[in-house]
């Protein structure tokens, strides 16, 4: 039957309830900073969940529910990666400090999917760069696309929490 003929006092509310997150295929790596804040978006969304459940706001537990189930599978698949001196080239959790060709340069740091954000600097290691960069030392160049940049520094201190 039609959900259009049912009549269980909840019509529309499907169309309020987020689809699924999608899991990424990838290994979960993740820095410290990463794992840390998968925990706390965990806590947050059943947090959430609580409060819409003493509220009766079964469209918002939908939502919360969804978002549990996404970083619970995060924080049960996560790899927990701490870069070391010992490690040669470019490698997870490290930064670069990248030279481009007009003078500009440019610190990219390679996190976990769930932390990167470009506009701060932090690249997910399933990224272009990313993948351009692992296994180079300073002094060597990379291209992605269009664009080349020379390798002037490598960091492999952790990022702060």
């Amino acid at each position: 039957m039609s959900r259009a003929f049912t009549q269980d006092g909840q019509e529309g509310e499907d169309a309020q309830v987020l689809p699924e997150r999608p899991i990424s295929i990838e290994r979960n790596l993740v820095t410290a900073r990463g794992l840390a804040m998968i925990e706390a978006e965990l806590r947050r969304a059943r947090a959430l969940f609580a409060t819409a459940e003493a509220a009766g706001d079964r469209i918002a537990m939908g939502n919360a529910s969804r978002d549990i189930r996404y970083w619970a599978a995060r924080r049960a698949s996560a790899e927990l990666v701490i870069p070391s001196v010992a490690d040669t080239g470019i490698r997870f959790g490290m930064a670069v400090t990248l030279h481009y060709p007009d003078g500009r340069e440019r610190i990219w740091r390679i996190v976990g999917e769930d932390e990167a954000d470009a506009t701060h600097g932090r690249i997910s290691h399933v990224s272009p760069l990313a993948k351009a960069l692992f296994g180079k030392d300073v002094g060597d160049v990379i291209r992605v696309g269009p664009q080349e940049g020379e390798v002037v520094e490598i960091d492999i201190t952790p990022e702060p929490n």
